[in-house]
């Protein structure tokens, strides 16, 4: 299953940008529980720790495809440095409004400014594989590869950053992701050997969003989204409200743990359906899979159900990647993986919110019917408009 994902790394410059970019991108998986963690040591509240994650991740989604554009127009060096910058700066004001007991207001403007500065690194790496590979089979291979490592950061972010504050103060955590993601994203942007270039388009440039197969994968992960926002909180609060509050960072690196196994499976593949067949099985097994996470009420089983659930979630977010990246015209793709990852930080703020309020007035045990609606809306929307992905390979290298 390995084999496969060897011959990735012969390319000069591969490893550098793989390293850069997997510290980079390592504290995705923990600012959402870092904050969530911080705001509810302080406050008590889940509903208002969702909200502030909520805010933080709105700011990310409104920001991302602008930060992609920008990215597409003058160069990813150009644009990562002042945004990771202003990103730590902003997450450190965050803190010191916790800290100083400043008003509530203060909590949702830092956490605007902190996710409106926010990076969406994995999807400049996946460019720079777009970029320095032509065969669309180690493409696929790599894109899994990128997936894995996504859920490698996500096995283990939630764990470190949970016994961060456990173990030391509520701050750790959130310290610990500043400077993982300054110093990743700064070692990142200065490997300009193998980043894509920048192209300065004549005229006005339609959005990658107008096309209306990357149009239906921004409903679907945004669906996707709010599944992985609301489980994040509710299963915190599962966790606490079962007397173990430390494991709440061992059940959702279960979940990743999951997708990390078999997105490394699917990697390895190389398969004979159509990406299209591949996208609407891999939704319809993600609602399947969160089923049996409705009737646990024990800590230990819980573990295994989220294991399961996390089964499907890299081969469906592997195969959309591939289908923006054939959709997508290559002067425009930063900016159109960038419409991914958005949909996905929109869908976990919304899940945020609804999982932290819902917690509050029903308990954790019955808040997870939300998450499970959301995975039957995104199979739903992805079957019904599935046509829309259709499409015959667009890119131009």
């Amino acid at each position: 299953m390995v084999g496969p994902y060897r011959g990735l790394f012969g390319t000069p410059g591969v490893k550098g940008f793989v390293i850069a970019g997997f510290i980079g991108r390592a504290p995705m998986s923990m600012l959402g529980i870092g904050v969530i963690l911080l705001i509810t040591s302080i406050t008590g509240s889940y509903a208002k720790a969702g909200a502030v994650a909520a805010t933080f991740s709105i700011a990310v989604a409104v920001a991302g495809p602008l930060s992609g554009r920008l990215v597409d127009r003058f160069g990813q060096a150009r644009v990562l440095v002042p945004l990771v910058l202003l990103h730590g700066c902003s997450l450190t004001v965050l803190m010191l409004c916790a800290h100083s007991g400043m008003p509530e207001w203060t909590l949702y403007a830092a956490g605007a400014a902190s996710g409106a500065t926010g990076i969406s690194l994995g999807s400049m790496v996946r460019a720079r594989w777009s970029h320095v590979l032509a065969d669309p089979a180690k493409l696929h291979t790599a894109f899994s590869f990128e997936s894995v490592a996504d859920e490698l950061i996500f096995v283990g972010g939630p764990a470190f950053v949970t016994a961060l504050t456990i173990a030391i103060n509520p701050y750790a955590g959130l310290i610990a992701a500043i400077v993982l993601t300054v110093s990743g994203t700064l070692a990142f942007a200065s490997l300009r050997g193998t980043e894509p270039p920048a192209v300065r388009h004549r005229g006005a440039a339609g959005s990658p969003i107008a096309i209306p197969g990357v149009a239906l994968l921004s409903a679907v992960f945004l669906a996707m989204g709010a599944v992985f926002g609301s489980v994040d909180i509710i299963t915190v609060a599962f966790a606490e409200e079962h007397g173990s509050k430390g494991a709440a960072g061992l059940l959702l690196a279960s979940i990743a743990c999951g997708s990390a196994v078999s997105g490394l499976w699917y990697g390895s593949r190389h398969w004979k359906i159509s990406l299209r067949s591949r996208f609407v099985r891999g939704l319809s097994l993600f609602a399947a899979g969160l089923t049996p996470v409705l009737l646990m009420r024990d800590v230990r089983v819980m573990a295994l159900a989220l294991f399961v659930a996390g089964l499907s979630i890299s081969p469906t977010i592997i195969t959309g990647f591939s289908l923006v990246e054939r959709m997508v015209p290559a002067t425009q793709l930063n900016e159109g993986m960038a419409w991914v990852t958005t949909s996905i930080n929109l869908g976990v703020a919304v899940g945020s919110w609804a999982g932290g309020r819902l917690t509050d007035v029903f308990g954790a045990s019955n808040a997870y019917g939300f998450s499970y609606a959301c995975a039957l809306l995104a199979a739903v929307v992805g079957l019904a408009g599935s046509a829309l992905v259709r499409m015959r390979h667009q890119r131009t290298n």
